[in-house]
């Protein structure tokens, strides 16, 4: 049976992002190690994305009213 693979938190994704950005930064890192770094920091952008994404979704927003309602995607 195939595991399922435990998906990391925005943070820890960030954090992740900036070790990758430290590798890139160094002088002595080889060309393909960079392309490795770079493949790996746009899947993370990408995996970062989709999660602020589904949160943004959640938020909820204070009319002039006092109600609550169910934040719009692309609305100020």
């Amino acid at each position: 049976m195939a595991e399922k693979k435990k998906e990391l938190s925005l943070e820890e994704n960030l954090d992740g992002l900036e070790e990758i950005l430290k590798r890139l930064e160094r002088e002595d890192i080889s060309l393909e190690d960079a392309f490795k770094a770079y493949s790996q920091g746009m899947k993370l952008i990408k995996t970062c994305n989709d999660q602020i994404d589904r949160v943004e979704k959640q938020v909820l927003k204070l009319t002039e009213a006092g109600q609550l309602e169910a934040f719009e995607n692309g609305e100020q």
